[in-house]
């Protein structure tokens, strides 16, 4: 039911049931706000999005307060913009000074509303809040000197991740965020998906940055740097830079990474392919064997740990092959460091991701051979883009190269594993290939590409059925165990932690939409329907590797370093 409200003097039509803030948008009318997210239930505890409503003494919070049909708003009114003020200004009074030196600087929230606010001076003098600095964590840095208290982090962990890793503790002017009996993260329950990091206004919460660490060793003449990134990542990428992506620009960064000092460049793709083909050889042994129980892919690194510390009980079902950038990080440090007649610990492996878990991963025990670790340092893409930046290289002025042999081929089966689903897609299209000798239909797999937090689908491969399901997000984890204790049964799981995939991945740009997400995932389906090799077993770069090269690398060619394992872990609640 439409009716008419009155906002600013003008008329503007309004729906029963949706807030004021809803109504002023969708008429272009635009307020700020701090703790509002959309597609959560409003608390209006930050007040920034406070209105003058005709009759009411009090000012309102439009996020919260139903529209009615008798309401005349001002938005802007002397009244509303000196409240709005003040609340910034109280958030200033004890926040650090330390814009330059910030990690969100020029992209906060804060500094943005005080710039539209006009505040020019400090008006307002409180106790500064006592620095602390948490970097136990191998992937978020928590500075809780930036934290305004808006609540953000912990209802996304709560509400989307449902780790409960954050929440409010002690009152008054002692309130803060933190984890369970004010510990560091590492005695958490977190499972660094950095949802947090992206919807955090300020710098409170950041990645644990690794270009430093990165810039040492591209300055060490001795040491082999190689680099290798994610197939979507150079579409993020070009997104951080500020030009538009097509597929030249593949090129394009494999000549700006080698100006900048790497001495490889590799793509994951290649490792995605043979994660595709040894977990599709795992489900085929367990429906030969007619198991009862699911296989659970694990090529998300938050959704293992999150098994690791709440359902125990299913790591012997998880898939013990490594992830696609632990996988790349062997074949660099045995194959290639083989072929360059240089020992493993002369290389210095960078991974470029879209994932913040990943460099959680890459310290991960079961993530190294004889002490040296098969991945060195993880950079998100937002980092990678700062490398580049600091370089001073013009991406427009460079010339398309190659990535290096043989880590350079792949598949669009690898390309499709960023999105939610896509990894079990690749792993039936090569079972349906292997098994009738011709590739499926893509429609075939639809409901595996629909939207939801959980998707079921069965697929024909032949006489047999797989029966698949797909949990995006883990809230759909409570939806897997209801069918599960319905009966239902499932051949093959996979699990994301981050709602939509990697394309959601906390390394990623902050401020996206659900409509960007959507965009990133509908360019993965485009660059799946249109290039030629769509499956690992018929790429060139996988059959080398899989006919030749692992063959004559006796380190390698029974395949045991591709695989890993995991155990319980007991961590504070």
């Amino acid at each position: 039911m439409l009716f008419t409200i009155q906002v600013n003097n003008k008329k503007i039509k309004a729906e029963k049931g949706e807030t004021i803030l809803s109504a002023l948008n969708r008429n272009g009318v635009i307020i700020p706000t701090l703790c509002r997210m959309k597609d959560f239930t409003p608390t209006g505890a930050c007040r920034m999005c406070v209105v003058e409503v005709e009759g009411r003494e009090r000012l309102v919070t439009a996020c919260s307060q139903p529209v009615e049909e008798w309401m005349k708003i001002k938005t802007h009114s002397p009244r509303v913009i000196q409240a709005r003020k003040t609340i910034v200004e109280l958030l200033l009074s004890n926040h650090p000074d330390d814009c330059l030196y910030c990690d969100r600087n020029l992209n906060c929230e804060l500094q943005r509303l005080s710039e539209e606010l006009n505040i020019r001076e400090r008006r307002i003098r409180g106790r500064k809040i006592k620095p602390r600095l948490d970097q136990s964590s191998p992937a978020i840095v928590r500075e809780l000197s930036k934290c305004i208290l808006c609540g953000r982090c912990v209802r996304v962990c709560e509400e989307v991740i449902t780790a409960t890793s954050l929440d409010f503790i002690n009152k008054g002017r002692a309130t803060h965020v933190g984890a369970a009996m004010d510990r560091d993260f590492n005695f958490s329950s977190c499972i660094h998906c950095g949802q947090c990091v992206l919807v955090c206004p300020t710098g409170a919460l950041h990645e644990k940055h690794n270009i430093t660490e990165v810039q040492e060793y591209l300055n060490k003449p001795e040491i082999i740097k190689v680099i290798q990134y994610s197939p979507i990542v150079t579409a993020w990428i070009a997104d951080e830079l500020g030009m538009k992506y097509t597929r030249e620009f593949d090129r394009i960064l494999n000549s700006v990474l080698r100006r900048i000092g790497f001495d490889k460049v590799f793509t994951t793709g290649i490792g995605t392919d043979l994660c595709i083909t040894e977990i599709a050889g795992q489900l085929s042994a367990r429906m030969e064997q007619k198991s009862e129980t699911p296989l659970y892919i694990s090529v998300c690194p938050a959704w293992v740990k999150y098994a690791e510390q709440f359902i125990p009980s299913l790591i012997p079902q998880l898939s013990s092959v490594k992830s696609p950038q632990q996988i790349t990080g062997v074949l660099v440090k045995t194959l290639v460091a083989d072929q360059m007649g240089v020992k493993p610990e002369q290389i210095f492996s960078v991974s470029a991701t879209p994932c913040m878990a990943m460099k959680f991963e890459a310290r991960r025990d079961g993530m190294m051979r004889k002490g040296i670790s098969d991945v060195d340092s993880v950079l998100t893409v937002r980092e990678l883009a700062r490398l580049i930046r600091l370089y001073g290289i013009d991406i427009t002025n460079v010339e398309n190269e190659p990535a290096d042999e043989p880590l350079s081929g792949r598949s669009s089966a690898a390309v499709l594993a960023e999105v939610s689903g896509g990894m079990a897609e690749g792993v039936l299209r090569l079972l349906y290939f292997s098994k009738l000798r011709k590739e499926a239909d893509k429609q075939y797999f639809k409901k595996m590409r629909s939207t939801g937090s959980f998707r079921e689908a069965t697929i024909e491969l032949g006489d047999t059925e797989v029966k698949v399901a797909i949990v995006d997000g883990l809230t759909g984890l409570e939806k897997l165990r209801s069918a599960l204790a319905s009966g239902k049964k499932f051949d093959l799981v996979e699990v994301m932690t981050c709602p939509g995939g990697c394309v959601h991945g906390a390394g990623l740009s902050f401020n996206v939409s659900r409509d960007d997400i959507k965009s990133r995932a509908k360019l993965i389906y485009q660059i799946d329907d249109t290039e030629a090799i769509n499956l690992p077993c018929k790429s060139p770069a996988l059959l080398n590797l899989y006919d030749n090269l692992l063959k004559a690398n006796p380190e390698i060619a029974d395949k045991k370093i591709f695989f890993t394992h995991f155990e319980k872990r007991n961590v504070l609640l």
